[in-house]
């Protein structure tokens, strides 16, 4: 029996505000993966998110009498902008509640089209409930993000589009899900026309609502969400969405924020675009599944459905993007404490570029580095770096999977050295090349011994280092005159208030 819903997806009301969004090929992610990779680019749309689409055709079919009634939405940001566009665009009212963890980009955008914005709770469930509450009270309807068989069809229009630029001509389709009117829409649709095509959902680790649901059997509810990917942070997934999803959705995907980061570069390098978090949900699901699988000349499309992003998040997405593509290591080492150690260290290290370098001196006994460096070929480098490094005598311990050596302590390496003589502070710069920090090594630290070590890699043309270094008062001229034969930038920081009040003797 045909779904009810292919009628109401072919005669949804989207255009009047969304537009066809294009399906572009991404070369460099097809080359790596050796597969064709499709974007289909929902981040293109008015409010830079697909959900537009649902918002508009809820409110388009509203009866007039209800319409004049102002309507009233839960979201995180991206509904939010959609039923605030689509209430601008229908002449009424629009009151949305927003949980306070919001970015403030979607704040902005939400008051920039006229709605009346309410910050309620934690997360979009307790947002949710306050605007059921305010509909009750000031008599307005309320438009659900996802739960709605309007809001599921407009997203639905995405798979119209996508079979009609594709032809039919796909081997898997993935789709971001938060609440799960967005696959719900397209794979009714997709799996009527095209049942061979398999539609993937894609949830992050700590919002895995569809995925805990569709195990069990039933909806259930997560205790808490992580709000990392804001745009796919709910509790529960809509019943209606849940009964689609059962039927027509092949299977759901999980990930971690680090993965997550590693997709939106990879749609960086592609499109020159910068995704939020969610809206790089299903590259970093397909990503995962062709190695998994191991799939080669497949057709594969995902959806990149928000570009909604505060600006300060990147920081955080360019550190660990790296470690999520597995393009960075990040290991501890335990090194003697004697002249000349350090280099050697770098000498086992070899060309390879170092990203990040934390060194303090602590006793005379040995020292604690955390390193990171890049990886040209992913885990396999990683595991022979470490064993060149446990053979030439060091304790070696990986850190690249331990979220608190990547969160915090990475950053933390340093405090005040015990007994340390001697040292005087600098700041360096040197041209950012393979091997230039070897090269600094040789010359700055093979005479006098390196007892802190601060470095990391900004992707400038120079590198920066902070460096302890132990010099007696007897060899200070001879020193100073070494380092200006180096001709490297560098300025002295002994007495600079940071340095005495957290590092210094």
């Amino acid at each position: 029996m045909t779904s009810p819903y292919i009628e109401q997806i072919l005669k949804a009301r989207v255009y009047e505000v969304a537009v066809e969004s294009p399906l572009e090929e991404a070369p460099r992610l097809s080359r790596r993966l050796d597969n064709r990779i499709l974007l289909k680019r929902e981040d293109l749309q008015p409010v830079f998110s697909f959900k537009l689409r649902g918002a508009y055709n809820r409110i388009a079919r509203l009866s007039d009498s209800a319409a004049r009634r102002g309507v009233v939405c839960a979201s995180a940001g991206n509904h939010a902008q959609g039923v605030a566009l689509a209430a601008r665009k229908r002449g009424i009212t629009a009151v949305v509640v927003m949980p306070q963890t919001t970015p403030r980009i979607k704040l902005q955008a939400v008051m920039d089209l006229g709605g009346e914005v309410v910050l309620h709770g934690d997360d979009y469930d307790a947002a949710c409930e306050h605007a059921l509450q305010l509909a009750r009270e000031r008599n307005l309807v309320f438009v659900h993000p996802f739960d709605d068989p309007d809001v599921i069809a407009g997203q639905g229009t995405i798979a119209v589009e996508l079979i009609r630029q594709t032809g039919g001509n796909l081997d898997a389709l993935f789709v971001p899900v938060g609440g799960g009117g967005l696959i719900a829409g397209i794979a009714v649709y997709v799996k009527y026309l095209y049942p061979s095509i398999r539609i993937i959902g894609v949830e992050p680790e700590d919002a895995a609502g569809m995925y805990e649901s569709l195990k069990a059997g039933r909806r259930v509810t997560l205790e808490r969400v992580g709000i990392f990917a804001d745009g796919v942070a709910v509790k529960r997934v809509g019943e209606e969405t849940f009964e689609l999803c059962r039927r027509h959705v092949d299977e759901i995907v999980l990930l971690d924020n680090d993965e997550i980061c590693a997709a939106i570069q990879d749609v960086f390098e592609d499109t020159r675009s910068i995704v939020e978090p969610a809206g790089a949900l299903a590259v970093a699901g397909l990503k995962k599944v062709v190695v998994r699988e191991g799939w080669r000349g497949k057709r594969l499309a995902a959806i990149t459905s928000g570009a909604n992003i505060n600006f300060d998040r990147l920081r955080h997405v360019a550190e660990r993007a790296d470690l999520g593509g597995e393009r960075e290591a990040l290991l501890a080492v335990t090194i003697p404490e004697h002249r000349g150690s350090f280099r050697h260290f770098c000498e086992v290290l070899g060309r390879r570029s170092i990203t990040e370098f934390n060194y303090r001196y602590e006793s005379e006994a040995a020292a604690q580095v955390f390193v990171s460096f890049g990886l040209a070929h992913g885990r396999e480098e990683k595991d022979s770096v470490a064993l060149a490094l446990r053979a030439a005598g060091y304790s070696v311990t990986d850190m690249s999977d331990n979220e608190m050596a990547k969160l915090h302590v990475r950053y933390m390496v340093g405090g005040r050295a015990r007994g340390i003589r001697d040292e005087l502070l600098y700041r360096f710069e040197f041209p950012e090349r393979p091997g230039a920090l070897l090269k600094f090594l040789d010359a700055v630290g093979s005479r006098w011994n390196i007892s802190l070590f601060h470095y990391r890699n900004q992707g400038a043309d120079y590198g920066r280092v902070l460096a302890g270094i132990q010099v007696p008062p007897a060899e200070r001229a001879e020193f100073l005159q070494h380092l200006n034969d180096l001709h490297y930038a560098f300025a002295e920081e002994t007495g600079n208030p940071a340095y005495r009040m957290f590092l210094g003797a």
